[in-house]
């Protein structure tokens, strides 16, 4: 045989001992020690050592790769390989990827020169396109599925909130939502009790997409149910009979958090009571705002529990303010969050120019400046009682 195709059958036994085989101590007789591969000359892949980690890398990655050589050409110390491999990507991760179950094909052309009966060194050109197409395309996919998901939570979520504000003489109902680009758990809902009462809630379901969605809508039925069925002057009862309803249907990691309360328009008065939400503010008269402060443990974490309730008298002109933690976490660019301290000052220096929630909105958008992402779904909820009644 010519020395030519000696160099050939040595580049085959390769392929076939040490790509197809598995056997890597092969490398030692048919690599030079100081081998150089010119694709990774250094690194944990450079060198005969380098190579063996890289094959057994490969292999463990599929449980059926194969190698084969399409075509040679050999001249003087010189082999030109067109090297073909292909398996089933099910075992372990390969470039990045985690495994699919797919078939992989990569083509290789190998230039290797060989000397005295062993490869001294490689230099190679990877066709790994389809790979990353692949790639390319799972993650399109993903994408998709994760816009479709949003897609799915937002209409669960506006199809929960209230198509229409209830209209109550000498009172000023506005509710405000701004859904966040993830989606979130905000709510807000109205009940029509008996006696001209109104009941009225703002809550937050923890976590994000369609789980927080879901639990979302569900504590809105049950709420909106109970209040009803119930047909109750206690806010406490209400949220104590959800929470009992609402452990056993919703996922053990979630809960929701909820402010609920009873309005009788006519004598102004406001009864309430807190699973856990943040405190609502009281904007009076006599100047100042105070916290509607009312203890309960948030809906769906523990059965057996009890909603403290109190009640307050709106007078004409005051107004309650209810809210989600969207507004008060918010950050601006330096990292600062717009906080409880300010939210108290804004409320209690508010005048009549502007109503209260556009105050907020505007103070807010001037806090977090242009350019600001939107961390969480904001709700506001404001109940004034009109200054003059006819």
């Amino acid at each position: 045989m010519s020395i030519e195709e000696n160099n050939k059958a040595l580049v085959r036994r390769f392929v076939e001992e040490v790509l197809n085989g598995g056997n890597l101590d092969a490398i030692d007789e048919l690599m030079a020690p100081d081998y150089l591969d010119h694709g990774t000359p250094t690194g944990k892949y450079a060198g005969r050592e380098g190579h063996k980690r890289s094959i057994a890398k490969q292999r463990a990655a599929s449980s059926d790769l194969r190698f084969h050589i399409e075509e040679q050409i050999a001249e003087g110390d010189k082999v030109v390989s067109w090297v073909i491999g292909s398996g089933t990507h099910d075992r372990e991760r390969f470039m990045g990827l985690a495994p699919t179950g797919t078939r992989v094909t990569i083509e290789n052309i190998i230039i290797s020169r060989v000397v005295e009966g062993k490869i001294v060194e490689d230099w190679g050109v990877r066709d790994a396109s389809h790979v990353w197409q692949q790639r390319l395309q799972r993650e399109r996919i993903e994408r998709e599925r994760v816009e479709q998901e949003m897609r799915l939570a937002r209409s669960i979520q506006q199809a929960s909130l209230p198509k229409e504000v209830p209209t109550l003489e000498g009172w000023q109902i506005s509710p405000y939502y701004q859904p966040a680009r993830e989606v979130g758990g905000d709510f807000y809902d109205f009940h029509l009790l008996s006696e001209g009462r109104l009941g009225l809630v703002v809550g937050d379901a923890t976590g994000k997409g369609v789980p927080a969605a879901l639990v979302m809508s569900t504590t809105c039925g049950m709420l909106q149910a109970v209040s009803q069925t119930l047909d109750s002057s206690s806010p406490g009862e209400v949220l104590s009979r959800v929470n009992e309803t609402l452990l056993s249907r919703i996922p053990t990691n979630m809960f929701v958090t909820c402010f609920y309360a009873i309005l009788d328009p006519r004598s102004g008065s406001l009864s309430y009571a807190n699973a856990g939400h943040d405190l609502p503010y009281w904007r009076r008269n006599v100047g100042g705002a105070e916290e509607l402060r009312a203890r309960g443990m948030p809906l769906g974490l523990m059965p057996g529990m009890g909603y403290e309730e109190d009640e307050i008298v709106l007078d004409p002109g005051e107004t309650a303010l209810f809210y989600s933690d969207g507004l008060v976490e918010a950050h601006e660019p330096r990292g600062e969050m717009f906080g409880f301290p300010r939210l108290r000052e804004l409320v209690a220096q508010h005048g009549e120019e502007r109503t209260l929630g556009n105050l907020l909105l505007e103070e807010l958008y001037s806090f977090v400046g242009e350019g600001w992402e939107q961390e969480d779904d904001i709700t506001l909820l404001t109940l004034k009682r009109s200054a003059s009644l006819s």
